[in-house]
Parts: C-alpha cells; sequence; structure tokens
C-alpha cells in the first residue's frame, strides 16, 4: 500500500554556529518533518549515496540546475535526501557547489525506512540505502512519487530513469497545466 503522508521523524542535522571553536564550527539541530515539509510544497528527490557516481554526476547537478524552473512550479523548496550523515552530506555539498538544493541527511535511515526505500547495497559495500526516487509532498501529503524501476535488495544495476529533475519539471509543469 502506498503511503499517503510522509513519516513522522526527527532528523538529525548540523548548522553553523560561530560560538563552536574551530575548524568545525557546527551544532546538532533537530529538524522534524513536520518542520520540514508542513505548510509547504516540497520536491524531495533521495540517492543511494553522496560522492557516488550517478548522484554526483547527474542527480544533483541537474537539480541544480533546473532550481529556479522547479521553483516556478509552485514549489517552496528543494530537498536531496540519502542515508549518509549531516556531516559527509555537507562535504558533499561543498564538493558539488550545491548553492539551491538543501542536503536532507537520514543518517540512521529512519525515514528511508518508513518509505518503504530501505534496501540492502551490501553488493556495492554500501549497506543500507535509500533506493533512488523523487516526490512532490503537499504539506506533508505525498502528492506525486517517482520511484525507480526494479526496487530490490542487493539490485546489480542503478535505474535512473524517472527520479530525474526533468521528469519532475515536466511532472509540475503538467500538473500545474
Amino acid at each position: 500500500m502506498a503511503l499517503e503522508r510522509v513519516p513522522d521523524v526527527v532528523f538529525k542535522t548540523r548548522v553553523r554556529d560561530e560560538s563552536v571553536g574551530g575548524e568545525n564550527p557546527f551544532r546538532w539541530q533537530d529538524r522534524t518533518t513536520a518542520e520540514i515539509f508542513g505548510g509547504k510544497r516540497v520536491v524531495l528527490f533521495s540517492l543511494p549515496g553522496a560522492f557516488t557516481p550517478t548522484c554526483s554526476s547527474t542527480h544533483l547537478p541537474r537539480y541544480e540546475e533546473l532550481y529556479e524552473e522547479i521553483k516556478a512550479q509552485g514549489v517552496d523548496d528543494i530537498i536531496c535526501l540519502s542515508v549518509n550523515d549531516a556531516f559527509v552530506m555537507y562535504q558533499w555539498g561543498l564538493k558539488q557547489g550545491a548553492k539551491n538544493v538543501s542536503l536532507l541527511p537520514d543518517g540512521n535511515g529512519e525515514f528511508t525506512r518508513k518509505m518503504g526505500m530501505l534496501v540492502d547495497k551490501s553488493n556495492l559495500g554500501f549497506g543500507m540505502r535509500s533506493w533512488r526516487y523523487s516526490m512532490v509532498v503537499n504539506d506533508g501529503q505525498i502528492e506525486k512519487m517517482f520511484v525507480e524501476p526494479g526496487y530490490a535488495d542487493v539490485c546489480p544495476t542503478d535505474p535512473f530513469e524517472v527520479s530525474d529533475a526533468d521528469t519532475m519539471l515536466a511532472y509540475l509543469k503538467s500538473a500545474k497545466a
């Protein structure tokens, strides 16, 4: 059965805090599902991992490229989620030059598991990670979801056909019309 709402979880994120000294001036900040999705229309795309090939060469960069066009379709925020910790997501964002898309760490995989998208990628040495998908969430309600085909544990391939930024933009334009 498909979910109608995003699951209630608490994300462990980090924010810059100049009162924290040293080379890592950040503090932990909990963010709830309600804070992230409540009262907003959000595009979220989820991928297997920061620094991985398709995620770094195509998935995140194209959402960055189409950011303004996607936002123009009545979207308040675009979020990239991965089962990685906040420090990895931050460093990946720096390396990618991500300026628009928000990077959301799902370090324990709780959101991904409750979404039914947690898969075993131990064949790649990744452990448990997110299956690749994207969705539009309107005030916590899942409006539309694009799940890559072949969902399976230890999948020998990494499908990337429907969770891309261009498919999302096409859907948003058609939904607006």
